[in-house]
């Protein structure tokens, strides 16, 4: 006679197959939930950089110097604003414009931390002439020893009137 199988074992088994088998379905639908919220939040974020208003800093803000070389790429020049702290995401406003089709012109920059994009793409869209560049830095250097001049005169006329 064959023996009656253990119908005690068969029941703990097909009850613990049955529990892992929802365990791991459970946590791959968790998975699946978490990598699409986390890639939705991303999105939402992105979107809001490269459509919305929003600078990177409250307030006033920090300005800051960037130098952007004849020929240099629009994807190199989102990563010095980032270095700098002027953009939050270098990805975004490539796009950004990348959309808008601005052509980011070469020179120096004065930009704050407060800007938002179209402050900042208005600045660098701007092309600067060289020659206005160097006849206003040597205009500034010549008013700054004039300036220089007339405080060591204001000064010598202070001591003189003192003793």
């Amino acid at each position: 006679m064959a023996s009656k199988p253990n119908t005690k074992t068969d029941i703990v088994l097909k009850a613990t197959k049955t529990i892992l088998h929802l365990l791991i379905n459970l946590l791959f639908y968790m998975l699946i939930i978490y990598m699409v919220t986390t890639a939705g939040k991303w999105l939402y974020n992105t979107s809001y950089q490269i459509f919305g208003n929003k600078g990177v800093t409250q307030g006033e803000g920090v300005d800051v110097y960037i130098k952007v070389d004849k020929g240099e790429s629009t994807m190199n020049v989102a990563k010095k604003l980032k270095q700098n702290k002027v953009i939050d995401n270098p990805y975004s406003f490539y796009i950004h414009a990348k959309l808008k089709d601005y052509p980011i012109m070469p020179g120096t920059f004065t930009l704050n931390t407060s800007m938002d994009y179209e402050e900042i793409f208005a600045i660098l869209t701007v092309p600067l002439k060289e020659e206005e560049t160097e006849e206003s830095k040597e205009a500034n250097g010549s008013k700054d020893n004039e300036e220089k001049v007339e405080s060591t005169k204001d000064q010598d006329t202070s001591e003189a009137t003192t003793e």
